[in-house]
């Protein structure tokens, strides 16, 4: 990101109270911009009264480094929409005993989705803090339906006439990019990230040195519309408790009860309160709410290698070329992982082949592609039921 790439150019700013967002309102003004900036107000309508400590405290934040660099503020509140477009999905997700990420579908109908409707239309840019890169692909880059066995060349910035692909950042542990591979061709060519060429240690070093009141401020750990509720108490206000049998894979006898297959992940192993472990969930029968268990430290029961990927969504257009080497992640881990995909006779519908059994492969989770090198990100489709 340069000053000649912005120029003349309306930009919007996301700002949290995070190190992360507060960075990025620092790094537009060293440019000479002084970017209005907005809060999004996503809490639950029914848990503010939880939500009151942390949002004062994001307010003061937001505020005082929106007044330092000279920057309005204003509170956007996307709390409804949050609850119909993300909070339903969620829950509807979950009884049906799926893994879903409501941080994606937050920042593909709310970041900017909902902000867009109500303020990000007057705006050409939209900046957030994400770790994440956003270029212009050179004219010479495979096309749709094309594939190369070439080292990805370098990516040029905007105005080549290319078309913009979602990149990721050096810092593979903040790489935010599976986060955001479900955003609309529209979002992403509205999207800048301009702290996504940093690592993390950099972020914190410029909040410090700039004197920012949130540079010594923790990240946010969990989901984005929880805040300190916890996730399993949230789930269980919308979907209750229903005993259940907790049954050993192998041998098929119960050995526990559960209190709602919703309450459990393929993969899981924490929280299962069995004895003589560790055990493992790898699957369930959500008609007669039966949540099956495997025992030992790396039972096979919890290792795919070739699963369906569903409803795949490209970023720009480009699918990922079949039967050629490329990297995928299953879920938010500084690791990629190698594979190749098997296109199939419906739409958007692939099979999965990785180098390497992956662990925990859970049926609504986004598995999301990149080339080889990992670094140009395809999209993400959902994680089906093999």
């Amino acid at each position: 990101m340069n000053a000649e790439e912005l120029n003349g150019k309306r930009i919007a700013v996301l700002l949290s109270g995070g190190v992360d967002s507060s960075v990025v309102v620092y790094e537009l003004a060293r440019l000479g911009y002084h970017p209005d900036c907005f809060y999004i107000k996503i809490a639950p309508p029914d848990e503010e009264d939880e939500w009151d400590c942390t949002m004062e405290e994001d307010m003061e934040m937001a505020s005082a480094v929106a007044h330092k660099y000279g920057c309005r503020l204003e509170v956007v509140d996307c709390q409804q929409e949050y609850f119909d477009r993300v909070t339903r999905y969620t829950m509807a997700k979950v009884r049906a005993g799926l893994t879903p990420n409501p941080d994606v579908m937050c920042n593909r109908l709310i970041k900017f989705g909902a902000f867009h409707e109500k303020r990000g239309k007057d705006y050409d840019l939209i900046a957030t803090g994400h770790y994440a890169q956003k270029e212009i692909a050179p004219s010479n880059l495979p096309q749709l339906g094309e594939a190369s066995t070439a080292p990805t060349p370098p990516l040029q910035s905007e105005g080549d006439g290319g078309r913009p692909w979602l990149c990721t950042a050096p810092d593979p542990v903040k790489d935010q990019t599976d986060f955001l591979a479900q955003l609309y061709d529209w979002q992403l060519e509205k999207a800048i990230f301009p702290i996504g060429h940093y690592v993390k240690d950099e972020v914190r070093q410029i909040a410090e040195r700039e004197h920012l009141v949130s540079a010594r401020r923790k990240d946010s750990q969990g989901i984005c519309f929880l805040g300190k509720i916890d996730y399993n108490d949230y789930v269980r206000r919308y979907l209750g408790e229903k005993d259940g049998d907790v049954v050993e894979y192998r041998t098929g006898r119960v050995i526990g009860v559960h209190h709602g297959h919703w309450f459990h992940t393929i993969g899981q192993r924490k929280g299962l309160r069995l004895g003589g472990g560790p055990w493992f969930v790898v699957k369930k029968d959500v008609a007669r709410n039966i949540v099956y268990v495997s025992h030992g430290y790396n039972p096979a029961t919890v290792y795919h290698q070739h699963f369906l990927m569903h409803d795949f969504h490209s970023l720009n257009g480009v699918m990922p070329p079949d039967h050629e080497p490329l990297t995928i992640k299953i879920r938010h881990t500084p690791e990629w992982h190698a594979a190749w995909i098997e296109h199939t006779d419906v739409p958007g519908a692939f099979i999965v082949h990785t180098a390497q059994p992956l662990h925990g492969v859970a049926p609504g989770q986004f598995c999301v592609v990149y080339d080889a090198q990992h670094y140009r990100c395809y999209g993400s489709g959902e994680i089906g039921v093999n």
